[in-house]
């Protein structure tokens, strides 16, 4: 499948930049790196109603979130949305993702509530996950506090925080709450180990590589995980029957394409309504190239709208 033409001139402009690749960096290198890139590629300037930051007690202490109320919120409760970011579990925090969790907020109409969750290598596996999992908890707890309908909260996330989004809903399931509306999937990883066409296929030069991932998964994994544990590969998970509505967006030249696909299909085989983006010659997490594609930008508001009928909004 061909490369966008317009996805392919920035990347070809990423490669003249005369830095290392992420897997050649530490962890606090590749996140100094990471934050560049994102700004340059970051849509600007995004109107916001309002932004709070607050913390929220965790497994492993104080977790930091950001809320996002859309400038034409009233007084009422708010649908909310618990964004997971992306970036292998290593990279990524409220700043790297605010642009997209603003326009996020703008166009579904929901409170949008960012989670600044646990990182490897310094918080491995499951980490992340009892965060991730924890803050969709406090969240329906403390609904009335923050202005949220706790019978109108779904879970969104790209890259490591789509598979966050899709473990929360499983476990949510598994402990009977909390309450899930759906489930917006990005790009997610799905299965740890796998070995899926697009994994070979768009190994290299395709923006997401194949050594970036096992750098990721390098710093992630403990000696002793298990990567058929459905909290590392919920593609894996026994059953998937009764989880929330999925709205799964994938890029044609993703590497991680095929297994987002395959879960897809798993959760619709088991009954799940399921929606799948699947965008031609885009690489993985093109949402964030909003200056670059124009596909970006409507990709995100097609997400933020099946939201919005989700919630009965739109």
């Amino acid at each position: 499948m061909p490369l966008d033409p317009l996805t392919k001139a920035f990347l070809d402009q990423l490669d003249t930049m005369p830095t290392p690749k992420l897997w050649e960096m530490s962890p606090a290198s590749a996140r100094m790196a990471s934050a560049v890139v994102m700004k340059l590629a970051n849509p600007k300037d995004m109107p916001i109603g309002k932004i709070q930051n607050r913390d929220m007690p965790g497994p492993g202490g104080n977790i930091a979130l950001r809320l996002y109320t859309p400038v034409a919120a009233g007084g009422e409760a708010l649908p909310a949305v618990v964004y997971f970011h992306g970036g292998g579990f290593v990279i990524g925090d409220l700043e790297s993702h605010d642009a997209i969790c603003r326009l996020l907020a703008e166009q579904s109409g929901a409170r949008v509530i960012a989670v600044d969750y646990r990182l490897a290598p310094e918080h491995k596996f499951p980490a992340a996950v009892e965060d991730a999992f924890a803050a969709v908890n406090w969240v329906e707890a403390n609904a009335a506090d923050i202005g949220v309908d706790a019978n109108r909260i779904a879970v969104a996330g790209d890259s490591a925080g789509g598979t966050l989004s899709a473990v929360v809903c499983q476990l949510a399931k598994a402990q009977g709450g909390p309450s899930i509306a759906a489930q917006l999937l990005m790009f997610p990883v799905t299965q740890l180990g796998g070995s899926f066409s697009s994994l070979h296929e768009f190994a290299a030069g395709y923006f997401l590589e194949k050594q970036t991932m096992d750098w990721f998964f390098g710093h992630y994994l403990p000696a002793w995980a298990d990567l058929s544990d459905a909290r590392l590969s919920p593609l894996l998970a026994e059953s998937v029957g009764g989880l929330p509505p999925a709205y799964v967006m994938l890029g044609g030249c993703d590497p991680l394409h095929d297994e987002g696909l395959a879960y897809a299909e798993k959760l619709r085989a088991a009954g799940v309504p399921v929606t799948i983006a699947d965008y031609p010659g885009m690489v993985h997490c093109f949402i964030f190239l909003q200056a670059i594609v124009p596909q970006a930008y409507t990709a995100l508001t097609d997400a933020a709208n099946a939201l919005r009928r989700v919630f009965g909004t739109l």
